[in-house]
């Protein structure tokens, strides 16, 4: 910037002066000015990672855009947030306006609510201006946000409010009357917020408060290390685990994904298409882009719907979307020349492994390819493909830094390349700042992550002779059929070359002579929906034994109208696989 005050984030870490200063970024012949990818093997790059002792996002990233805003130093007049609603009304924010909201937000916070520095809130509001005030609201104060996604019932509200033991929830009209049922029920819970423009019998009103409500907060000054957030993730077993994570493992963790994955920049316009209760929102819609001073772009649309996503990237100068493997395919299935995307020039895809066939559809279709990012609620981005590499289809990408990522057996021995294992990260003799801090009240389930020097993603894989992460599968997925061990994604990937298959999704079912064997669940395309189903199933599982290893087919195929999915587009493999073994 100029001066770095001493004291200050600035002083112990080199990597913020340069993310302001522009420093990373340099020309594209096609694309004009762009942030330059990072090189995963650059050695100044561990410099962007030395902690300081005190660590604020809000302060220290979003308060240093709007003084570069105000100096005119932000080398883009692009707002800091861009949100659009259904009924085509917009909001446009820059960075000095975010942060004079963000402030009275923090003020309603603080004021009327009675929550101080340490305190919970939950936060189950869809993609409207709100939730990104008071977030950072929550950011200024010091107070423990947890965003819900507005899908949950009243007993999964129930349980997330009795787990985190928050103080105060922030919802809406749509969703009041189901905390209203549980409320009595919640003995930590003290407070509750609507935003609304009508009021409701014992709740506070955001609108009305942060009318009122002065813009001078002045930010808690929290050490890095401080919990800041809390997501609730399922397990495989049990329910939902607690996923905390600290002020720097979010607000200076993310800094990979932004500068490498997204390839963002002050001119780069980011959609992130997830729900405001995943992690991947906060990678695309929040910390991400504005650690580099990037447009977040968001639309208020309930539920993703493909002509909305390709009318919006028509009319608005996106240039980033990024969005799951399942939102791809469904875009793919439209009649993309009618659509044309001014602006649109890089394009990624996370939450599950992509499938080469819709990368190649995508491709041809748009002239665009479709950078995989791997990561885990618990860990920021882990894995990734980037501009400066070669795309493998199939393949997650390199590991980013600071990850040290390997492929162990059972007992921690490094595996050669193309041998499957657990992919692991290494956590000793220094933990990776930017891995979770721990699952809130479950110091058990918090030590069975790890095993000898290695956090245990869950994911088994392997790596090949260029140091690129191929994901075989959860290690609960693994398929394992007459001593042959599957995975389902390379199943699917041999479906989904087939032009008969819109979306598969590939389990295990019990067989009484080889244990179990690989069941696939199809949707079809609409010009094969009227195809006699035998004469289909043998065509496809013809098709599998020729692309992959016969071993690998369908034995058993059923063609249903759509599969079961997050509301963040992930397939819910063990929804299906519980429902083949009867355990629902």
């Amino acid at each position: 910037y100029g001066t770095v005050i001493k004291g200050s984030p600035l002083a112990h870490a080199a990597c913020w002066a340069r993310l302001f200063s522009g420093a990373s970024c340099r020309l594209f012949s096609k694309h004009g000015r762009r942030c330059a990818p990072i090189n995963v093997s650059d050695p100044e790059l561990p410099d962007v990672y030395k902690m300081p002792e005190y660590f604020n996002f809000a302060h220290d990233v979003l308060d240093k855009w709007t003084q570069l805003e105000k100096d005119g130093r932000r080398s883009s007049s692009n707002p800091a947030l861009w949100w659009v609603g259904g009924k085509g009304d917009e909001v446009k924010w820059s960075f000095e306006e975010l942060g004079l909201l963000s402030r009275k937000a923090a003020t309603v916070l603080s004021a009327a609510c009675g929550l101080k520095r340490g305190d919970r809130l939950m936060v189950i509001l869809p993609r409207i201006p709100e939730w990104w005030l008071i977030t950072v609201g929550c950011i200024r104060t010091g107070i423990v946000f947890i965003p819900a996604t507005t899908q949950l019932r009243a007993n999964d509200i129930l349980y997330r409010l009795q787990s985190s033991e928050a103080k105060c929830i922030i919802t809406n009209d749509m969703l009041a009357p189901a905390v209203d049922s549980v409320v009595s029920k919640c003995q930590f819970l003290k407070t509750k917020v609507i935003v609304s423009e009508g009021n409701r019998d014992g709740w506070l009103n955001f609108n009305d408060l942060f009318r009122a409500a002065p813009g001078d907060h002045t930010p808690v000054k929290t050490k890095h290390h401080e919990p800041m957030v809390i997501y609730f993730t399922s397990g495989t077993t049990g329910y939902p685990k607690m996923v905390e994570h600290s002020c720097s493992s979010f607000g200076i963790g993310l800094t990979g994904v932004g500068r490498l994955w997204l390839c963002s920049s002050p001119s780069s316009v980011i959609w992130g298409l997830s729900d405001t209760g995943w992690v991947k929102f906060a990678y695309t819609s929040f910390f991400s882009p504005w650690i580099q001073g990037s447009c977040v772009f968001a639309h208020g649309m309930l539920q993703f719907q493909a002509k909305t996503i390709l009318n919006t990237l028509s009319r608005f100068p996106i240039t980033t979307l990024c969005g799951t493997p399942t939102l791809y395919r469904m875009l793919i299935q439209q009649d993309l020349t009618s659509y044309r995307f001014m602006s649109l020039e890089h394009c990624v895809s996370g939450g599950e492994p992509n499938n080469p066939e819709v990368m190649k559809q995508w491709k041809s279709k748009t002239g665009l390819d479709i950078y995989e990012g791997y990561g885990q609620t618990e860990t920021v981005l882990v894995c990734c493909s980037s501009r400066e590499m070669k795309i493998k289809p199939g393949a997650i990408g390199k590991p980013v830094a600071p990850y040290d990522v390997q492929i162990i057996d059972e007992n921690c021995n490094t595996l050669p390349p193309g041998e499957e294992g657990d992919i692991a990260l290494r956590i000793k003799p220094t933990r990776p700042f930017c891995l979770f801090s721990r699952y809130v009240g479950d110091p058990e389930k918090t030590a069975a992550t790890e095993r000898g020097d290695f956090y245990i993603t869950g994911d088994r894989g392997f790596k090949d002779e260029d140091g690129y992460i191929w994901f075989v599968g959860r290690a609960d997925d693994i398929i394992l059929s007459s001593g042959y061990r599957i995975g389902p994604f390379e199943v699917e990937h041999a479906l989904m070359e087939h032009p008969a298959v819109a979306e598969s999704a590939v389990v295990s079912s019990p067989d009484p002579i080889r244990g179990e064997v690989v069941k696939a669940f199809i949707v079809l395309s609409p010009n094969y929906t009227s195809h006699d189903p035998e004469k289909l199933t043998l065509e496809l599982q013809e098709h599998v034994k020729k692309v992959t290893a016969p071993y690998k087919y369908p034995r058993k195929v059923e063609f249903v109208e759509h599969l079961p999915k997050t509301i963040s587009g992930k397939v819910q493999r063990k929804q299906l696989r519980n429902k083949e073994w009867g355990k629902i």
